[in-house]
């Protein structure tokens, strides 16, 4: 059984290549920027806000709006879909550590940003969103997880979905059983009905090993969200035919159809 939508709009975000045009011109043979910031800057959010979120929080909902904006769409009236392999790991073991050294000692604001689905809320009040946001969690195959439940939200009569991938630095002894380096997202907004520039994708769930990806996939092999860039590498060089990993020797094999 098969599954179509089209891709309107995509965004990007990691270190050195703060954009989707950065991305895709590296893709392409380019140097990443050696001025860029070194962490993105939610646009969505207060000041005061965007300085103390957490990094993950921060990229999520950077790539979120660069895509919506990028799709002509009102964030306000797309439901999301945000999948993430650990959440934000160096909270995690904030966390761990403070409740085994001293647990009257642990951070409000940062109990509040280590639920998985953190990045989710901040993008729902930012975004002045009411629409159903989605967290998803599946290790290596979570952005093909998440992929296939956006667009099963467009066969469920959703016009578009807005579908997230991020993850952080791990740190502590956590990241010696869930390793993970730099920062990354990646996002899409999908839809159900073409529109002028839009690449259609057919996806399918089989057997199999996923693809090894390019330049994007090499640069950011350590993360533990860089099972999503095989399909930013497809769409930067534009391939007919990416797999993405989906769990348990599966794969989301996906046609992809160019203007």
């Amino acid at each position: 059984m098969t599954a179509l939508a089209y891709i309107e709009g995509l965004a990007y975000w990691s270190r050195g290549l703060p954009s989707w045009s950065a991305a895709r011109d590296y893709a392409g043979g380019a140097e990443a920027l050696a001025d860029a910031p070194a962490r993105p800057s939610p646009q969505l959010l207060p000041a005061n806000e965007r300085r103390r979120a957490p990094e993950t929080v921060a990229v999520a909902l950077d790539v979120a709006l660069a895509a919506c904006q990028a799709a002509g769409r009102d964030p306000a009236t797309l439901a999301s879909v945000f999948a993430s392999a650990h959440g934000d790991l160096a909270i995690t073991d904030y966390m761990c550590a403070t409740l085994a050294a001293d647990p009257r000692a642990i951070s409000p604001t940062r109990f509040h940003n280590s639920v998985h689905n953190a990045a989710a809320g901040y993008w729902t009040i930012g975004a002045g969103c009411m629409r159903a946001a989605t967290a998803i969690s599946a290790e290596r195959a979570s952005f093909a997880q998440g992929l296939i439940e956006a667009m099963a939200q467009l066969g469920d009569d959703a016009e578009a979905v807005l579908l997230v991938g991020y993850d952080g630095e791990a740190s502590g002894a956590l990241a010696t059983v869930a390793p993970s380096v730099g920062l990354l997202g990646g996002a899409l907004v999908l839809s159900r009905t073409p529109r002028a520039g839009a690449v259609r994708m057919r996806a399918q769930l089989r057997d199999g090993a996923a693809d090894a990806g390019g330049a994007l996939t090499r640069r950011s092999q350590g993360n533990a969200m860089a099972a999503m860039l095989p399909l930013f590498d497809a769409l930067a060089d534009a391939s007919a035919r990416v797999r993405l990993a989906a769990g348990a020797g599966r794969v989301l094999e996906l046609e992809l159809a160019h203007d």
